[in-house]
């Protein structure tokens, strides 16, 4: 068994933003493993959802001597990391990578889960591992102690009888569920809702950001819609639920857009919004992190509403990694149509990454550009 400082110590947050005050693991990461050391055995089938950068999985190979763990992650990035820091650690054959389903959850004895942000994700979690899960799981769920709600347990303890809060350690608690009740109706996600003010269908996973929800930064930027330019390759850069895809493809019909996200959930949910409204031959959708597998100069169009978080932190350097993406994608002469927050005074660095940048629009919130590619 391998040193489990030894494993962490190694541990990289690479492709994604890595800077001084962003870690690779937290104190949740080291508590479940804690939690989960009375629990786990060589012969424990052991299952991990969440795992950011490879803590878990490694931690539960290295730590808890697991022979092998199943692996659900959600960020395109969190996959690569995983498999280079494995590939470091010497643990690349300890794992495998499922969805979220009963290959990854039947006969899981314990399953670890960094808790998501939103309670539609926790829901389909939960909703899985109560559903695919044998009877005598038990659900380790840990989060930070700010970011945890009351809400979570109400949403534990629909799918499992047994919910026990643990002692919280360095600002972070376990949330223990067991005895799980078998849900009896159909899988619930995704969810598809009509959208009247668009005319479309939206369908959106629980993990996925607004849900079925038009978004007031997306509503403001496809108010620009009819003003932006008729292109031939479009790129729907953090595709979300596909909202924007599925509405420039309608307006061009002459288009071919790829709609891209680091979300699984988001590709899925973007997947359904697109064959909901008859679209997909004419909309591609791509599981991508920051279009790391488009070819340079092969798009005319970008649109992107950039998040501004990394996890549950406010930061800069998800939007910087978009607008650099954006720069090796675009052709010359091609556009980027961005719209975000107006306190965050992105233009700058549109400017130096891009091009000539203009405003197009702005309300009391928002800011739209207009980046020509020099």
């Amino acid at each position: 068994m391998l040193d489990l400082e030894s494993v962490f110590g190694r541990l990289s947050r690479l492709p994604d933003v890595e800077a001084v005050n962003l870690h690779a693991f937290d104190a949740t990461d080291r508590l479940l493993l804690d939690t989960a050391a009375g629990l786990v055995g060589p012969e424990t089938t052991v299952a991990v959802i969440g795992d950011r950068y490879g803590a878990l999985t490694l931690g539960a190979l290295a730590g808890l001597g697991a022979r092998h763990v199943r692996v659900h992650q959600d960020l395109y990035s969190g996959r690569i990391a995983l498999e280079r820091n494995a590939a470091t650690a010497g643990l690349e054959d300890g794992f495998s990578a499922h969805g979220l389903g009963p290959d990854l959850l039947d006969g899981a004895n314990v399953v670890l889960l960094q808790l998501p942000k939103s309670l539609a994700g926790l829901d389909e979690i939960a909703d899985a591992v109560a559903r695919f899960g044998p009877s005598d799981t038990v659900l380790l769920a840990g989060g930070r102690v700010k970011h945890m709600t009351m809400g979570m347990n109400t949403v534990l303890e629909k799918y499992f009888a047994e919910v026990q809060p643990q002692l919280a350690r360095q600002k972070s608690r376990v949330l223990r569920a067991a005895q799980p009740k078998v849900p009896s109706g159909p899988v619930p996600y995704p969810v598809k809702e009509h959208i009247p003010e668009l005319g479309i269908d939206v369908c959106a996973h629980g993990a996925v950001f607004s849900g079925t929800r038009l978004d007031i930064g997306t509503r403001f930027l496809l108010g620009f819609l009819d003003s932006m330019p008729a292109a031939r390759q479009v790129v729907d850069l953090g595709c979300g639920t596909g909202i924007l895809a599925t509405m420039y493809a309608r307006r061009y019909p002459g288009s071919r857009v790829r709609a891209t996200d680091q979300s699984a959930a988001a590709v899925a949910s973007t997947r359904g919004t697109v064959a909901a409204n008859a679209l997909t031959g004419q909309v591609e959708v791509v599981h991508d992190d920051a279009m790391s597998t488009f070819e340079p100069a092969s798009a005319d169009l970008i649109l992107l509403n950039p998040p501004f978080h990394i996890g549950t932190g406010v930061h800069a350097g998800a939007a910087l990694k978009l607008f650099e993406a954006a720069a090796r994608v675009l052709a010359p002469g091609g556009e980027l149509w961005t719209v975000y927050n107006s306190h965050l005074q992105y233009r700058p660095a549109l400017e130096r990454l891009i091009g000539s940048t203009t405003e197009v629009g702005r309300n009391p919130k928002f800011t739209v550009t207009r980046s020509l590619k020099s």
